[in-house]
């Protein structure tokens, strides 16, 4: 578990060393603010090291906004952590700017040697939302511009990289446009925009997306916050299949994952399978903020993604 008695910690994401060491990046805001609705345009994204996913110990952060003027001056969100053929890791995140008051959602790029010290790739976002496909900026529609999360794989017969994104369709009813966003690279510097792997199946947004190959079964695991147009009982947690990792996948057949307190949770392997970590949101309707320790879980064919 990861609590700092200082600051809330939500949104996580993990990376494994040679040495066999883990480090876990998170979005990270002062307890000070008093009100947790108010983290989200104060966040940073901090970074602590463990051995075991249990025991974490605290470093410097990772990324801070940036200096005004920036596309991302305001706060620095949700990504993922990759190492390229190079040796080199990097960091993909979400950013917004002061100059559209947090309302349009980018994605940067940073890199480094060590893991510890992050330096931005350039002054600009490296991946936007292209209208051709995606909803971008419209107040009537949705409250904000998505394009956000990034979850970036290598491709399975190594033709370049995969991004997904938490994005939204250009067209259908405003409540249900939530898609997974596609971009593609063949460096993980250079990106190209492409049609979504998911079509409008109800929800609002597709959160935190991640995919991987959990007992045979390539698996999307995504969140929501927002209430799902005909899916019944509210669900946080969803689990959806597909052919290969590489999609489309079948988001009108996804299952909710019975884990009632846990919100954006990220797959990750431990003791010889696959467990989640991710944050203990709200519990008796209070914002909890810290991060869960690892929840050992299976792929059961009928059931979707379930605890073991």
């Amino acid at each position: 578990m990861l609590r700092l008695p200082d600051h809330w910690v939500w949104d996580s994401w993990y990376a494994q060393d040679d040495d066999g060491s883990w480090h876990v990046f998170f979005l990270r805001a002062s307890r000070a603010l008093l009100d947790p609705h108010r983290r989200h345009r104060r966040a940073s994204i901090g970074h602590a090291v463990s051995t075991d996913l249990r025991s974490w110990r605290l470093v410097a952060d990772a990324l801070v906004p940036a200096e005004e003027p920036g596309w991302d001056d305001l706060a620095t969100w949700t990504g993922c952590t990759v190492r390229g053929p190079d040796g080199r890791w990097h960091l993909f995140y979400t950013g917004v700017g002061r100059a559209e008051d947090g309302l349009v959602q980018r994605i940067g790029l940073a890199v480094s040697d060590d893991l510890v010290t992050w330096r931005r790739h350039g002054d600009a976002p490296i991946v936007e939302a292209d209208p051709t496909w995606y909803e971008v900026l419209d107040r009537e529609m949705w409250y904000e511009q998505a394009w956000r999360d990034p979850w970036v794989f290598p491709d399975p017969d190594g033709d370049g990289w995969h991004m997904l994104v938490t994005a939204r369709a250009n067209q259908g009813p405003a409540g249900e446009r939530g898609v997974i966003g596609h971009a593609t690279s063949p460096d993980l510097l250079d990106w190209t925009v492409r049609p979504p792997l998911s079509a409008p199946a109800g929800f609002g947004h597709l959160e935190v997306p991640q995919v991987a190959v959990v007992d045979g079964q390539p698996l999307l695991l995504f969140c929501t916050n927002a209430v799902a147009a005909g899916r019944g009982p509210a669900h946080q947690l969803w689990v959806a299949g597909a052919p290969t990792v590489r999609g489309p996948w079948d988001v009108p057949a996804a299952r909710p994952v019975e884990l009632p307190h846990l919100y954006a949770p990220r797959l990750v392997p431990d003791a010889g399978g696959w467990s989640l970590i991710g944050f203990v949101d709200q519990v008796d309707g209070a914002f909890v903020g810290e991060l869960s320790d690892p929840i050992p879980v299976r792929h059961d064919p009928a059931a979707g993604l379930v605890t073991r």
